[in-house]
């Protein structure tokens, strides 16, 4: 059944940055999202584990139905965070959809067995540790990019070239694939997902926000 009731606007979860909270209720749209619950049982007919439905059900609680902003990569992520039907075995794993793609694109966007946030291209690669690393990043981005005197893109071969001496990582965004790293006064996202899940080194991209002060590195 529709959730017809919920507001649109959004009342983040519990256990994000400040920074990610206001993120998610200033810039983040709650649409209404279908219960995946009524499909527990034709699911366990179709030899899906229970303790995979509940997963895709706990997702669906805490993130189905969030709109939020385009990510500045990956083609902005996913439209509508949203779980869909798990799929794999016991031997591989079992992964499910975290929500459709907003153009057609070479691969889907997935939470993977560990929970993890990533894409499914021609391997399965894991961008954050959860998907609350995935909404940090995005919410860390909108805000770099907000008080950054310069943003410079950098693509291929000479993301390999950059000095990350001096920085440190950004533990908010859980990055595994992709990282943040923040210095004295610049940010930078490594955004490495569709170079190792498509096997395509060109793609490597980094964005370097700079000239940020103490709020424009941290943000709350």
């Amino acid at each position: 059944m529709a959730d017809n009731s919920a507001s649109p606007i959004p009342v983040a979860p519990g256990g994000l940055s400040g920074r990610a909270r206001r993120f998610v209720e200033v810039d983040g749209i709650r649409v209404p999202r279908q219960g995946i619950r009524r499909y527990h049982e034709a699911w366990i007919g179709n030899g899906i584990p229970a303790v995979e439905i509940d997963r895709a059900a706990a997702f669906q609680d805490r993130w189905g139905g969030l709109a939020l902003p385009p990510a500045p990569f990956y083609e902005g992520g996913p439209r509508i965070l949203h779980a869909g039907c798990p799929e794999g075995s016991a031997a591989e794993g079992w992964s499910f959809p975290a929500g459709s793609c907003r153009v057609s694109m070479a691969y889907g966007f997935m939470i993977g067995p560990d929970g993890a946030f990533g894409i499914d291209a021609h391997r399965w690669t894991a961008l954050h540790a959860s998907t609350d690393g995935w909404v940090e990043a995005l919410a860390l981005a909108a805000h770099a990019g907000r008080w950054a005197k310069t943003v410079t893109r950098i693509k291929g071969k000479a993301v390999e070239s950059l000095d990350l001496g001096g920085y440190e990582p950004v533990p908010e965004v859980q990055g595994l694939t992709d990282t943040w790293w923040r210095g004295r006064d610049s940010l930078v996202a490594l955004y490495r997902g569709e170079a190792v899940g498509l096997d395509a080194p060109q793609c490597l991209e980094a964005h370097v926000y700079g000239g940020l002060d103490e709020w424009g590195l941290h943000g709350g």
